[in-house]
């Protein structure tokens, strides 16, 4: 990165209205400077009354007698002056009192002093006139006076920051297919000798976060040409034709700096479907997709200039934009897997001072699904937690403690419950770990703690040991067993009727998982292989919206029945393991309310020797009796069935 950086240049709006109002101050200052000049000489003022008693008390040495003023000088050396009135004796007053007098004519403004008041008004007009027509005819700015059609995007050059490859990592995918990009930028003859044309433009597809303004922000960097960056927000505004007219102005700037990159960051604002604007189709959105869409294969020709744009909706994107000649290639930025979250955290660890105990490997294996921004975030969240425990360097505990921030919530330790909501979520938290340990297609067990973190009272945190792109039929039933085992360990201890709303995360959880289960995936039996939901959006998101296609009531009816029967298996089978092992259900329980944050290998070894032995000596041996008092007749637990209204309720 080039070290001498270009000193910030100021606002011209600001810079051109400093330059004015000091020619206006300097103006002022010199009429005040003659006002004072005029009054220095003329001395004090004072009534004509005065003067008359001044002469008769033989005070005044000599008078000056004019038109207008009588200025005059005391005996002892002061000055001053007088209005004169009708008075004829004054001439004889002043001869009896043997007072030294002359007549004065009344003295003329100067030529400069006269050309200075006269030109002031119009010197301010001129400036005000000079200002408007700057702002309007200044080139590459959007932000003076009638410049709405100018193009907001911004150059960036290697002395405002050089970003390159080396600062890129876990996307090495992406990264090779750009490559080409800038070979052709550092030498177009390789290519155009053999009839090769570069790709006009190129589309970064990816969810939020995993590094696509930085991906496009490394090409230019590695090819050292200028970088023009813009919003797809930034071309539409409320006039008719500004955006079209911005999107010219863009292309003329680029022309002028070519070879030259330009990126658009969000050009699903500017780029969506045309003609769904309910019939209207002089819509202001698509006039400017229509300028971009010429700009990019016109009859001009646009050598040099490469559009780069980043989306994470490809999905909603007009075809002509994605035609071959426009955005041509299309680079899928995905969340990087677990080499490829290693480089990153060792990019953004450069700049942290480490403790010998810090693993980027350990960490990478314990954050699957996390984009680069996530990754970035935790190193930082580490950094700062380090600093506020006073520490000079980063181990791996504040890194844990990071990692849990960011996945589960910071702690609310303030938050205040009572000892019968603490047995609750304790027994509730058990419930699912438990069903998890048993569970031989579950993810093992992270961590899971009774300590309210965000919106949840409790959490058990499960981590696969591995990256997963996709999920088996046993995978998922064991999921819902899991989801199902804080509910079931509920109606297990404290009975049917204490039952509490805390599964509605879990309910939701399950239910959705059954529905795409049974209208997405094909895993009915009864409905067989077919697809009754219609996905909206992009998997790749974390979240898919659904929406179900035409079918008839009977169908509909056998869906709901399907998704009903997997939720129920899910939670029958998550209460033959808890009602298998209640003696560990309750171990568990009482360790969770004593020591409220337990590891997964802590949870492994309570199970499985009832005890267990910290790094730091301490042992944890909870009691195996049920903290609830006496037990629970099984008569007042919920027998076999579905759901019921405690569970909607709960929902």
């Amino acid at each position: 990165m080039n070290d001498d950086k270009e000193p910030q240049q100021g606002n011209p709006w600001v810079k051109s209205a400093m330059i004015w109002a000091g020619v206006v101050f300097a103006l002022l200052l010199v009429v005040s400077l003659v006002e004072n000049r005029d009054g220095a000489t003329s001395g004090t003022a004072i009534a004509y009354s005065d003067f008359r008693s001044k002469i008769e008390g033989g005070q005044v040495k000599e008078v000056s007698v004019g038109p207008d003023h009588i200025y005059g000088t005391l005996n002892n050396g002061s000055k001053f002056s007088t209005v004169p009135v009708n008075d004829p004796g004054l001439i004889p007053l002043l001869d009896d009192y043997g007072v030294k007098y002359s007549g004065k004519a009344e003295e003329q403004p100067s030529f400069w002093m006269v050309l200075l008041y006269q030109s002031l008004p119009f010197l301010l007009i001129l400036g005000v006139a000079f200002f408007v027509l700057r702002q309007m005819q200044k080139g590459g700015g959007a932000g003076g006076a009638m410049g709405f059609g100018k193009s907001k995007a911004k150059l960036l050059t290697e002395k405002s920051g050089r970003v390159t490859f080396d600062d890129v990592a876990g996307i090495d995918e992406a990264r090779e297919e750009l490559q080409e990009i800038v070979e052709f930028l550092k030498d177009p003859q390789k290519f155009s000798r053999l009839g090769g044309k570069i790709p006009k433009g190129a589309l970064l597809v990816g969810s939020p976060g995993t590094g696509k303004t930085l991906l496009a922000r490394a090409i230019a960097g590695e090819a050292g040409v200028p970088f023009f960056t813009i919003s797809g927000s930034d071309f539409v505004e409320m006039f008719v034709g500004v955006g079209a007219s911005r999107v010219r102005d863009m292309f003329e700037q680029a022309k002028k700096n070519a070879p030259c990159i330009v990126f658009i960051d969000e050009i699903d604002a500017v780029g969506r479907h045309r003609g769904a604007g309910l019939g209207n189709g002089n819509d202001e959105r698509e006039q400017t997709l229509n300028q971009l869409l010429v700009e990019m294969d016109g009859f001009e020709s646009n050598e040099g200039i490469i559009i780069v744009a980043a989306t994470n909706r490809p999905d909603v994107l007009d075809p002509a934009l994605l035609r071959p000649g426009r955005f041509d290639r299309q680079v899928v930025v995905p969340r990087p897997d677990i080499e490829g979250r290693v480089k990153i955290l060792e990019v953004h660890m450069k700049k942290v001072p480490l403790a010998p105990d810090v693993d980027a490997r350990t960490i990478a294996r314990g954050t699957p699904g996390f984009s680069g921004a996530d990754l970035a975030n935790l190193v930082n969240e580490a950094a700062l937690m380090a600093a506020r425990r006073g520490k000079r360097l980063v181990a791996s505990a504040e890194f844990e403690a990071a990692k849990d921030k960011v996945m589960m919530g910071a702690e609310r330790k303030s938050m205040v419950m009572t000892e019968d909501e603490k047995k609750m979520t304790a027994y509730h938290e058990a419930g699912h770990a438990i069903v998890a340990v048993h569970e031989p297609a579950s993810d093992p067990i992270h961590k899971a703690t009774i300590i309210p973190r965000g919106r949840a009272l409790g959490m058990v945190m499960r981590l696969p040991e591995r990256d997963n792109y996709s999920y088996h039929r046993d995978k998922m039933y064991a999921n819902l067993a899991v989801s199902m085992g804080g509910r079931v360990a509920e109606e297990i201890i404290f009975g049917y009727d204490k039952v509490s709303s805390g599964a509605s995360g879990d309910i939701q959880y399950a239910t959705r998982l059954a529905r795409d289960m049974v209208t997405q995936w094909g895993m009915s039996d009864k409905l067989g292989p077919l697809q009754y939901e219609e996905q909206q959006g992009e998997t790749f998101l974390g979240y898919s919206q659904s929406q179900r296609v035409h079918m008839s009531n009977e169908t509909a009816k056998a869906i709901d029945q399907e998704i009903r029967r997997i939720v129920e298996a899910g939670y029958d089978r998550a209460k033959k393991v808890l009602s298998d092992f209640e003696a560990q259900l309750h171990l568990l329980a009482n360790a969770l309310l004593e020591y409220e944050t337990l590891s997964g290998d802590e949870i492994k070894t309570l199970l499985d020797k009832g005890e267990i032995t910290r790094d730091d000596g301490t042992k944890i041996k909870p009691s195996p009796i049920p903290v609830v008092g006496t037990s629970i007749p099984r008569s007042g637990r919920r027998g076999k069935g579905g759901l019921g209204g405690a569970a909607a309720a709960g929902a």
